[in-house]
Order: C-alpha cells, then sequence, then structure tokens
C-alpha cells in the first residue's frame, strides 16, 4: 500500500508542478506584458526592474495558479491511472479508491493552508510592493509621464505635444501656450529633458533650442529665444499618485480585520442615544444598522473572498479525481480542458459575490462559499459512486 501511496503522490506532485508553472507564466505574461513590458520595450525601464516586478508578482498570480494547478494535475493523473487500466488491476487486489486517494486528498488539504496563507498574508504584501516598484521606477523615469504623440493638456496654461520619449530625454516638443482659453504663442523645441525636484514632488520639463512664434492682434511675431532652457512644471500625475490610497483588495485579512474594526467603532460613535424615546431608539439602530451593512460588507467581501479561496485546492481535488477516472482518457488537453470549464464555473461565484459587494441585503460575503459546498459536496458524491463502482 505504501508503494501504491507513494506512486500516486509522487505521480501528482510532478504533475502539479508541471501545471502550476505553464498556468503561472500565462497568468504572468498577461500581468507583465499589461504593466511592465511597455516600458521595458520603450527603453524606460531595465532588466533588473522587470525581474523584480516578475518576482513581486509570483505570489499573486499562485492564488490562482495553484487551485488549477491542483484540479488538471487530479484530472491528468487519474484519467491515465484508470486509461492504463491499473485501478482495475488495484481494486482487484481488494483495495478500495478511497484508501487510494487518501494521500492525494491529504496533499489538496496541505495545499489550503498554502493557499490561505498566501491569499491572507503574501500575495496582498506582495501587491503592495510591486505598486509601489511601478511608482518608483515612474520617479526614476520621470518621462513616463509623458505619453508619446499625444495632445498633453495637463500643464497649467498651455498644451504639449512630444513626438518621442527616451527615459528622461524629449524629442521634437511642441508646445501651445494658452491665455482665457486662445493661444498666445507656438513654440517648438528640438529636444527636452525631464527631471522631478525631489524635495517638492514637482515635475519639471526643460527644452533647449527652442523657437518661439508669438501672437499678437490676429499677426504673428516670429523670433528665435535668445535662452537655450525653457522650463515647464507638471505636478498632476505625481499629486495623484502620492495621494492613492490602498484597495481593499490589496489588504492583507488582519489590515482588513482592523479596517472593519474601526469602522464599526466608528458608526457606534456616530449614533447618539441619549434622549430618544423608545420607539424613535429603535428607528436609530435600524438606520445604523443598515448603514453599517452598507458600509462594512464591501469588507466583509474581500475578507470571505481570502478565505473562501483558500479551500478551492480541496474542492477542485475532490471533484476533480472521480472527473478523470470517469473519463478513461490519457490526453493532456482533455484534462485541461475539462479543468478550464470547472475553474470557469468556480470563479463565476466569485464573480458574482464581489459584483453584489454593494448589495448587503443579498449577503454577497456567503456567496463566495457556495462553490467550495457545491464542489465538495459533488466531489464527495462522486467519489463515492466511483469508489463503488457506478
Amino acid at each position: 500500500m505504501k508503494t501504491l501511496h507513494w506512486y500516486l503522490t509522487r505521480q501528482v506532485l510532478t504533475t502539479l508542478l508541471m501545471t502550476i508553472t505553464v498556468f503561472t507564466f500565462v497568468l504572468m505574461m498577461v500581468s507583465v506584458l499589461k504593466e511592465i513590458l511597455g516600458l521595458l520595450v520603450n527603453r524606460q525601464v531595465g532588466l533588473a526592474a522587470v525581474a523584480q516586478a516578475v518576482g513581486l508578482l509570483i505570489p499573486y498570480v499562485m492564488i490562482f495558479a495553484l487551485p488549477m494547478g491542483m484540479l488538471t494535475a487530479a484530472l491528468l493523473v487519474f484519467g491515465r491511472f484508470s486509461a492504463d487500466n491499473e485501478l482495475t488491476a488495484v481494486r482487484a487486489s481488494g483495495v478500495s479508491l478511497v484508501a487510494i486517494v487518501t494521500p492525494v486528498l491529504l496533499l489538496s488539504v496541505a495545499l489550503s493552508g498554502v493557499a490561505a496563507f498566501i491569499n491572507t498574508q503574501l500575495a496582498p504584501q506582495c501587491r503592495i510592493a510591486y505598486k509601489n516598484l511601478l511608482y518608483r521606477v515612474a520617479m526614476a523615469k520621470s518621462g513616463s509621464f509623458i505619453p508619446e504623440k499625444t495632445y498633453i493638456k495637463d500643464f497649467p496654461g498651455a498644451i504639449v505635444y512630444v513626438s518621442k520619449v527616451r527615459g528622461t530625454n524629449l524629442e521634437d516638443v511642441m508646445i501651445y501656450q494658452l491665455r482665457d482659453d486662445k493661444i498666445e504663442s507656438y513654440s517648438r523645441a528640438e529636444s527636452g529633458n525631464v527631471h522631478m525636484n525631489a524635495s517638492n514632488k514637482v515635475l519639471s520639463v526643460t527644452l533647449y533650442n527652442e523657437t518661439s512664434v508669438f501672437f499678437q492682434e490676429g499677426r504673428r511675431l516670429p523670433r528665435t529665444s535668445s535662452m537655450d532652457m525653457v522650463e515647464l512644471l507638471y505636478t498632476n500625475v505625481i499629486t495623484r499618485a502620492r495621494a492613492r490610497k490602498v484597495d481593499l483588495s490589496d489588504m492583507t485579512f488582519s489590515q482588513l480585520r482592523e479596517e472593519l474594526r474601526e469602522l464599526e467603532m466608528g458608526l457606534n460613535a456616530a449614533t447618539p442615544v441619549q434622549g430618544l424615546s423608545g420607539e424613535e431608539l429603535r428607528e436609530r439602530m435600524r438606520q445604523s444598522s443598515a448603514q453599517r451593512k452598507d458600509l462594512t460588507t464591501p469588507i466583509r467581501v474581500q475578507m470571505h473572498r481570502q478565505v473562501s479561496f483558500s479551500f478551492a485546492c480541496l474542492g477542485f481535488t475532490l471533484v476533480g479525481i472521480p472527473l478523470g477516472i470517469r473519463a478513461h482518457r490519457r490526453e493532456t488537453t482533455f484534462g485541461i480542458a475539462v479543468a478550464l470549464i470547472l475553474v470557469v464555473i468556480y470563479y463565476s461565484f466569485l464573480i458574482l459575490g464581489q459584483s453584489l459587494e454593494t448589495r448587503p441585503d443579498l449577503m454577497p460575503h456567503l456567496i463566495l462559499w457556495l462553490p467550495n459546498f457545491l464542489f465538495q459536496a459533488v466531489g464527495m458524491v462522486l467519489l463515492w459512486r466511483a469508489n463503488r463502482g457506478v
């Protein structure tokens, strides 16, 4: 029996590592392509920053890759186990299916514990560190705030157009100075440079070899600027980025719990009870309860999402084992296709629960637990039927 247990566990672990690697790579490419590789192509970040960003994103995508990998591993391993008639041989020797799969179920429980740590602590911290890295890169490469071939209207009293941005260096810059929403002058510079004043968080653009054309009473008065440098200030983006608050989805479980406690204490303190009659007090308490649900539901949804999603490995394993046996196929593509269908069904409940976070009357935090109950119940029924040979 130990030899059989070790054989199946080794097969599951090997396939699990392979599937987790594949799913992590795919999910990483989606995140990195969206936020990092664009800056790398424009030579606004280096390979070291990209490598650090990838390292910080791995725990975040592992939230999704770990359950998906466990489900796919269960489907593939037990599909081959059944297709090669190994299951038939084991049953002929008098060993039940439940006894065979016990180590795999224990492995899924252990992975659920690992997923709980990643979901509630590690992934949110890495996500915040990743966003801070993007902010630091943007500060170091201030030109990332200046888009190419776009009319920028955030400069005070001016419209700016830049043909090329190469890190902190600008090429072919055009400036339209405005007064009362009318163009007062037009300037063009061969090159420019972007730099930031760290003391006051002000982004400055310095232009070189500038040529200007002024408009006065409908006439154009061209001249070549006698000054080699012209400086503009650009503060809007830095102010917005600096003032950004941590999203609820990026908080750890302990931070969410603290946020919930502080919010409830604030609501209790804001509910006066002295000098009210019994009916008025009951009405005030009903209003306070409704207000508390409206404000605290998004936090509760995030807390329940982190905890409930940690049990996905167990539910996926319970469903994957009997489905793999029933499928009786060795093809990898079939196992991956079934896994993707089940993952979509599972995640649809999570998406539904989070989309209803503003509807406390529907209890969206409980909807997040439905896929766990559904998958575990269906998995146990299918496993029981497979154990009986049905």
